[in-house]
């Protein structure tokens, strides 16, 4: 699933079937069908952990927590990357400062 493309983006896209918590889910997908039945299984490695530690709570409790966790995770790579980002501006600076 490419998450840059508008949701109505049609254009070359595969039914790719997946199944999270016991429940199948038909999804459309441009990507390769193996990354998205990959992405799917993450989730539901995800859920099922949460699943079982939270003793049996409801499945949109467990999707709302999953939700939250990686959103987390994102946020926390994204504040990687910035910081990577401003390393790498810094040494181009100081290249260029060199061969000045």
């Amino acid at each position: 699933m490419n998450v840059n493309q508008p949701l109505d983006a049609s254009a070359d896209k595969r039914l790719v079937r997946v199944t999270i918590l016991q429940q199948t889910y038909t999804l459309r997908s441009s990507g390769e069908p193996g990354e998205t039945e990959a992405l799917a299984q993450y989730v539901d490695d995800l859920m099922s952990q949460i699943a079982a530690r939270s003793g049996g709570a409801d499945t949109g409790r467990v999707a709302v927590l999953a939700a939250l966790h990686l959103a987390d995770r994102l946020r926390s790579l994204e504040k990687r990357l910035a910081g990577r980002d401003s390393e790498l501006e810094a040494l181009e600076r100081r290249l260029a400062e060199l061969l000045d």
